[in-house]
C-alpha cells in the first residue's frame, strides 16, 4: 500500500458569492414565510375572509404605504429567491457553457423585469384610473376627489 497525501484546501481570495447566495436563500426563506403567512392571514382570515377580497379590498390595502412595502418586499424576495434557486439548478445541470450563460442571463433579465413592473404596479396603483360615470366605482372616486 502506498500512502496518499491530500493537498490542503486552498482559500479563495475575494468575495465568495456562492456563500452569500446560500446565506441569502436561508434568510430570505425565513422572511418569506413570515411575509406570506402574514399576507394570507390578513387576506383570508381577518374580517369577512375570502368573501371580502375584491377590487375595493385591494385598493384599500394599496392606499397605505405599509401594505405597499409589505407586498413589494414579498415580491422582491420571492423573485430573487426563486431566480437564485433556478440559477443554482441551471449551474448544476446545464453542461454546455454558452447555454448555461444564456439561461442565467435570461433568468436575471426576467427577474429584473418582473421586479420593476411589479414595483411600478404597487406604487402607481390608482383605483380610479379609467372609471366612468356608469361604473361601480364612480361614487367612491368622486368622494375621494379623483
Amino acid at each position: 500500500m502506498s500512502a496518499q497525501t491530500i493537498a490542503p484546501a486552498r482559500r479563495q481570495r475575494g468575495v465568495n458569492l456562492e456563500k452569500w447566495g446560500w446565506l441569502f436563500m436561508r434568510g430570505s426563506g425565513v422572511l418569506l414565510i413570515v411575509l406570506i403567512f402574514g399576507h394570507l392571514f390578513v387576506n383570508l382570515m381577518v374580517g369577512d375572509g375570502i368573501h371580502a377580497i375584491d377590487f375595493g379590498f385591494v385598493a384599500g390595502k394599496y392606499a397605505t404605504p405599509f401594505w405597499q412595502w409589505w407586498d413589494v418586499l414579498m415580491l422582491w424576495l420571492a423573485l430573487i429567491h426563486g431566480s437564485n434557486g433556478m440559477r443554482t439548478i441551471v449551474n448544476d445541470y446545464v453542461t454546455h457553457e454558452k447555454a448555461r450563460k444564456a439561461l442565467v442571463w435570461a433568468l436575471g433579465l426576467a427577474a429584473a423585469l418582473l421586479i420593476i413592473l411589479g414595483t411600478l404596479v404597487v406604487f402607481t396603483f390608482d383605483p380610479c384610473a379609467g372609471v366612468f360615470e356608469d361604473g361601480a366605482m364612480w361614487e367612491t372616486c368622486q368622494a375621494l376627489g379623483k
